[in-house]
């Protein structure tokens, strides 16, 4: 049984950093499509970042330069460093594995299965 637990999120300023780790169960990092999510109330749920089984890497447009995603097998640890914080990056972010990348939006977090963590929420404020 695969189980994902998100961590490390909170308050922070504009400008502020946070860095969210998924302790992982039951997975290798790296032999499955995985990935991180972040949904606000009444908007769909929105794939950040994901790293394929074949190393590839991707970001949304509105994460990219400011995110970096990675992970460390020996610890079963992937992780989201987020700096550059904005406003509009405040929502509840989720780890995910076993994912189709290419869905990059769904109406709900875990509508398109996979494994998920239960989220942790990050708040930006001004």
């Amino acid at each position: 049984e695969v189980q994902l637990v998100e961590s490390g999120g909170g308050a922070v300023e504009t400008g502020g950093s946070l860095r969210l780790s998924c302790q992982a169960s039951g997975i290798n990092f790296g032999e499955t499509d995985t990935g991180w999510y972040r949904q606000t109330p009444g908007h769909e749920c929105e794939l950040v970042s994901s790293i394929r089984s074949d190393g590839m890497i991707y970001y949304s447009d509105s994460v990219k330069d400011r995110f970096t995603v990675s992970y460390d097998n020996t610890k079963s640890m992937m992780y989201l460093q987020m700096n550059g914080l904005k406003i509009e990056d405040t929502a509840v972010y989720y780890c995910a594995a076993d994912i189709l990348p290419t869905v990059r939006y769904m109406m709900f977090c875990g509508a398109d299965g996979g494994s998920w963590g239960q989220g942790t929420q990050v708040t930006v404020s001004s």
